[in-house]
C-alpha cells in the first residue's frame, strides 16, 4: 500500500484531502461558534498564501499585490451575488457562481499582470505589482457609485440551509465552505506542483537561460502561475467577502498585502505546508497584538497609535527572527526535527539485553 501511493500522487493526495476534511469536519463541531468563524478565515488567508507560496517559492516571481487580488476576487462576488439576488436566485448557485465569477475575474486580472510582468523580475515585478494596491482603492473611488467607494459594499449571503436545522450556527457552516474551498485549492496546487509544469516551474525558477535551452517557454511560465497564484487569491478573496458580508478598500491594504508575503516566508517560502503555518499565524496576529497592546495598558491616544502600527511590529519582528533563526520558515524545522527522528539509529546488539526462557532463568 505504501508503495503504491509512493507511485501514485494523485491517489496520495486525495488519501491526505479527504483525511484531512474528515478531521476539520469533527473539528467545528468541537469549536465554539467563534473558534470556526476563526477557522474560517484561516481558510481564506491559506488559498491566496497557497497560490502566493507557488508563485514566490516555485517560480521565482515576487508579488507585492496580492492583497489587491483578493479585493478583486471580494467585489466580484460581491457584484455578482447582488445581481443574482436581485433576480431571486436562491440556493446553492447563489453561492458557487459568485465564487467561480470572483475566481475567473481575478484569474484574468492576474493574466493582464503576467502577461505585462512575464519580462521583469526581482524589484521591477514587485513595483509592477505593487501598483496594484494603488490602482483598486483607486477604481472603487472613481466608481463609487457602483463599488460604493471608501464605504465599499454589503454583501448578500444567505442564512445555513434549513435542512441542517435552526439551530444550525452561521459560523459552522461558513467554516464547512471555508475549509471545502481551502482543501480543494490545496489538492490541486499539490498536483501541480508535483506535475511536469510543477518541475518547469522549478527549472524557471532556477535558472531561465537553462530552462529556454531545455525547450520551457519561460515567458508562458510565469504568466500561467501568475494565473493560477491569482485564481487562488480572488477564491480567498470571494471566501472573505462570504464570512465579513461586507467588502471595503481598507480591508486588502498595503499593509495586508506584506502580511500575506510575510507569512509565507515566515512558514517557509516554496512549501505548501509552510502556506498552513502562515495562514495560521495571519489569525492569530490580531490575538497577539490585542494581548500586548492589554498588557502595556497604554492610554487610548497610544492605543490609536498602536493600532495596525502593532501588527505590522509584531510580524516584523517574527520575519526576522524566523530568517535567523529558520531559514527554511516554520515548515522547514518540522521537516528538519522529522528527518533527525527518522534517522536515530536503532540501539546497538550489545546494548539489547539477551532474551532468557524460563526454562534458562531456573537453570541459572
Amino acid at each position: 500500500m505504501i508503495d503504491l501511493l509512493a507511485r501514485h500522487t494523485l491517489l496520495r493526495h486525495a488519501l491526505i484531502t479527504l483525511a484531512a476534511g474528515a478531521a476539520i469536519f469533527a473539528l467545528t463541531f468541537a469549536l465554539s461558534p467563534y473558534r470556526n468563524y476563526q477557522l474560517a478565515t484561516m481558510a481564506a488567508y491559506l488559498c491566496a498564501t497557497a497560490g502566493l507560496t507557488v508563485l514566490v517559492g516555485l517560480s521565482g516571481q515576487l508579488s507585492l499585490g496580492h492583497g489587491a487580488l483578493m479585493a478583486v476576487g471580494a467585489y466580484t462576488y460581491a457584484l455578482v451575488a447582488t445581481e443574482l439576488g436581485d433576480g431571486g436566485t436562491t440556493g446553492p448557485l447563489l453561492l458557487l457562481v459568485p465564487l467561480v465569477a470572483a475566481v475567473v475575474v481575478t484569474a484574468a486580472a492576474g493574466g493582464i499582470v503576467g502577461l505585462a510582468g512575464a519580462r521583469l523580475f526581482g524589484p521591477y515585478l514587485a513595483g509592477l505589482t505593487l501598483t496594484l494596491t494603488i490602482v483598486v482603492p483607486a477604481i472603487t473611488t472613481t466608481f463609487a457609485d457602483q463599488l460604493g467607494g471608501d464605504q465599499g459594499l454589503s454583501v448578500l449571503v444567505e442564512p445555513a440551509p434549513a435542512s441542517l436545522g435552526v439551530m444550525f450556527p452561521l459560523e459552522r457552516w461558513q467554516a464547512w465552505i471555508a475549509c471545502l474551498a481551502a482543501l480543494l485549492t490545496m489538492f490541486l496546487l499539490a498536483n501541480l506542483v508535483h506535475s511536469r509544469f510543477g518541475r518547469e516551474m522549478r527549472a524557471v525558477r532556477d535558472d531561465e537561460v537553462a530552462a529556454r535551452l531545455a525547450g520551457i517557454n519561460v515567458q508562458r511560465t510565469k504568466v500561467v502561475v501568475f494565473v493560477v497564484s491569482a485564481a487562488t487569491a480572488g477564491l480567498g478573496g470571494g471566501i472573505l467577502a462570504i464570512l465579513t458580508q461586507s467588502v471595503s478598500p481598507g480591508g486588502f491594504s498595503l499593509a495586508f498585502s506584506l502580511f500575506l508575503l510575510m507569512a509565507v516566508v515566515i512558514g517557509g517560502v516554496g512549501r505548501l505546508a509552510g502556506a498552513v503555518w502562515g495562514a495560521l499565524l495571519l489569525v492569530a496576529l490580531p490575538e497577539i497584538t490585542d494581548s500586548l497592546a492589554d498588557s502595556i495598558g497604554s492610554s487610548p491616544r497610544l492605543a490609536e497609535r498602536l493600532d495596525g502600527n502593532l501588527s505590522l511590529a509584531v510580524f516584523g519582528l517574527v520575519l526576522i527572527l524566523v530568517t535567523i533563526l529558520f531559514p527554511r520558515g516554520i515548515q522547514g524545522l518540522v521537516d528538519a526535527a522529522t528527518r533527525r527522528l527518522r534517522a536515530r539509529p536503532a540501539p546497538a546488539p550489545s546494548e539489547v539485553p539477551p532474551i532468557t526462557t524460563s526454562s534458562e532463568s531456573i537453570d541459572a
